[in-house]
């Protein structure tokens, strides 16, 4: 079983762009941080903090466009992926991704209106193509 479940802030904007007949993609940098902690002895543990590079298809991505921004705390389900690629000098990268299924947005909307008219977003599921990454 492949699963990943995180729950952290958003770095910077997503960066989404369209694919083959229109098709969306995401990606988002979003860290997730575990609290430090003081052990019996009295040694302080500090914050450990890590990156995840984030990619969502379709209609998670659309809606990445349109309301995650840096700063938002989400919620990710998805599944972890290992790419490689050759850099500009031909070097061999590797790179770990996680691949989005669904996604919760966790920080309270702007009390801006009260109108019944807001869009209320409710998780997406969101299944993604195996072909590679337009990044």
């Amino acid at each position: 079983m492949n699963k990943v479940m995180l729950i952290g802030n958003v770095g910077q904007e997503p960066e989404v762009r369209y694919v083959d007949q229109g098709v969306a993609v995401a990606r988002i940098r979003m860290a997730t941080t575990e609290r430090g902690y003081t052990l019996q002895n009295g040694t302080q543990v500090p914050d450990h903090t890590d990156w995840h590079n984030v990619i969502l298809w379709r209609r998670l991505a659309e809606i990445v466009e349109k309301y995650v921004h840096k700063g938002d705390k989400l919620y990710i389900e998805g599944r972890i992926r290992y790419t490689t690629y050759d850099d500009k000098q031909g070097q061999r990268r590797y790179a770990t991704e996680i691949w989005a299924d669904n996604m919760e947005l966790l920080s309270p909307k702007p009390v801006t209106s009260t109108s019944a008219n807001d869009p209320v977003i409710p998780p997406v599921p969101d299944k993604t193509p195996e072909e590679g990454l337009p990044f």
